[in-house]
């Protein structure tokens, strides 16, 4: 592994464990040429994913941005960071088993939304003002209203 401080690629492992989620190993690595510690994480990865995108466009999945689109819509969300990375495990757990390797953004958003709305509605309105391009403040109503059950006439 590269030292991220000086480049040398030879670095020592001084300490593995699992990590909190047991799906991946924590690795505290030093370099012997500049002093240098950091952290590392090995996942499984159970088949190269290729995301297309609504234009017809195809990118290798990136488990980091999925990361950072579900984080910045449960940011200030009373929600341990444990559960986040559990759901985020399970949505590419999920994504990898599905026996396919191209697989559509569209879908992939589906599956986070799902996820979402189990943990938290905040959140879930949040990623999907941006999954589905939300012009307008009476974009979110109708989606909010949607949420809401129905209320019986009170006469």
């Amino acid at each position: 592994m590269r030292c991220p401080f000086c480049g040398n690629i030879d670095t020592q492992v001084k300490d593995s464990r699992p990590a909190e989620d047991h799906v991946s190993i924590r690795r505290r690595r030093f370099c012997p040429a500049c002093g240098g510690r950091f952290t590392t994480y090995e996942r499984v990865q159970l088949r190269d994913l290729v995301v297309i995108k609504t234009s017809g466009k195809r990118e290798d999945f990136d488990r980091d941005k999925l990361e950072r689109s579900i984080r910045i819509s449960m940011q200030k969300r009373p929600i341990e960071p444990d559960r986040i990375d559990q759901m985020i495990s399970g949505i590419v757990r999920r994504l990898e088993s599905m026996g396919e390797t191209d697989i559509n953004s569209k879908q992939i958003g589906e599956i986070v939304m799902e996820a979402l709305a189990r943990i938290d509605t905040v959140a879930y309105v949040r990623f999907a003002s941006v999954y589905k391009n939300f012009q307008a403040a009476d974009d979110f109503d109708k989606f909010v209203q949607e949420l809401r059950p129905e209320q019986p006439n009170e006469e």
